[in-house]
């Protein structure tokens, strides 16, 4: 019998959910490379490849047979192939922006070890997909709102979340999509560079978030009386800013945020919020002009009365904080432990901390890509964001339901 390749789910699966992949019809113990490789919607290719050996009866399950070393990872990982993928391109980042569209992966098994592969055995396509069978996604143009709204199948009503990305402008959707397959009614907000909101704003005004709060709790489809907000590095402080200063918040999740303003002024009515200063003096020029910035902010819980602060005492919502210890953007470990202190002595008992080790700034869904150089959006130059391969997969991976869980629990 001829090798082949069988997946369960067979033909597709969500982006975020894992795909068991085994060999069949190989010789007893044959030695075999396993390679992945997906194609990103820029056509830059991102690849993994692990070295195995079949079992007595020519079968490999990568649920039981460990990688051996040499590949891309070993030991016993059966996702490793997913996970592992890397871009070919130095410093070139996994971004989806059409979620209606899947991403085709490519599966390859070669005979025996060593570089390069040698003859193919097998080969299977198999589709990763954003949007579950029923999901609807609505582009939102409403008063000043540009966002997209993902509205879960069925009837009856959901818990609502507004997700705000970092500091680089226009708008992501791959979060928001793939947590309305989980039930979730998800608006993926925008809040510059996108269309005809600001390009370059010298400050952000929180009514706008507050409309757009107001827009998704008026859906029918919306559980109410309040949204959860999950927010990623600077939309991590503009979501704990709505908790602290907005109605009807009631769940935040904060992805590797300071709890400070940063980057832009934020107003609300009479008062603005300044951002945190830098020192652009701690910025350390490592090897080839690559940026770490890790301690180019301020520490805004050293200077008393310090004025960039999110008051969080305000804050009613229950907060998450979800750090990585490796994150080299911002303190973010730091951040929420001194948080979480600082709101136990005032006898708030609303915030949980979730730290993982040898993980960098950018937390995203389970199998995305680690990349732990990329452009910095103040500096404008590549600058580390930290993370260490086998453990930032593997936080993405576990965090992941940790967040839906604590949005069901608190929506």
């Amino acid at each position: 019998m001829a090798p082949s390749i069988c997946l369960s789910p067979a033909v597709r699966s969500l982006f975020d959910e894992p795909l068991a992949i085994a060999v069949q019809g190989l010789g007893p113990r044959q030695q075999v490379t396993l390679r992945t490789s997906l194609r990103d919607e820029a056509g830059e290719l991102f690849q993994a490849c692990a070295l195995y050996q079949a079992g007595d009866d020519g079968e490999l399950d990568l649920a039981r047979c460990p990688a051996l070393p040499g590949g891309s990872f070993s030991g016993l990982e059966p996702m490793g192939l997913l996970w592992a993928l890397q871009p070919q391109k130095p410093f070139w980042c996994l971004v989806k922006k059409d979620v209606q569209s899947p991403f085709l992966l490519q599966l390859e098994v070669f005979e025996g070890h060593g570089e390069p592969p040698r003859q193919l055995l097998a080969q299977a396509q198999h589709e990763r997909v954003f949007l579950r069978d029923g999901v609807r996604r609505v582009p939102v143009r409403e008063g000043r709102i540009r966002a997209t709204l993902f509205l879960p199948p069925g009837e009856g009503t959901f818990p609502g979340i507004i997700d705000i990305h970092g500091y680089t402008g226009g708008l992501f959707e791959h979060r928001a999509s793939l947590l309305a397959n989980h039930g979730f009614v998800t608006l993926a907000l925008a809040y510059y560079q996108y269309e005809d909101l600001p390009q370059e704003p010298t400050e952000l005004h929180l009514e706008y978030f507050e409309e757009a709060v107001n827009y998704i709790l008026q859906y029918p489809q919306v559980k109410g009386p309040g949204v959860g907000l999950l927010g990623y590095s600077k939309g991590a402080d503009l979501s704990l800013a709505m908790a602290a200063f907005l109605k009807n918040v009631t769940a935040v999740a904060s992805l590797n945020g300071p709890v400070a303003i940063t980057a832009i002024p934020l107003c609300y009515k009479d008062k603005t919020i300044p951002s945190l200063p830098i020192n652009e003096q701690q910025v350390k020029v490592i090897d080839s002009n690559i940026l770490d910035c890790s301690d180019i902010f301020n520490d805004p819980f050293q200077a008393p009365g310090n004025q960039s602060l999110i008051p969080l005492e305000k804050a009613e919502a229950q907060l998450l904080f979800i750090v990585g210890q490796d994150d080299h953007f911002i303190k973010s470990e730091y951040h929420a432990t001194e948080a979480c202190k600082y709101l136990q002595a005032q006898g708030k008992e609303n915030v949980q901390i979730l730290s993982y080790p040898g993980t960098g700034h950018c937390i995203d869904p389970p199998f995305f890509p680690l990349y732990p150089i990329a452009k910095h959006p103040i500096f404008h130059k590549l600058a580390v964001l930290g993370g260490e391969l086998r453990a930032h997969s593997k936080a993405q991976v576990h965090a992941w339901p940790q967040i839906r869980a604590f949005f069901n629990k608190y929506l």
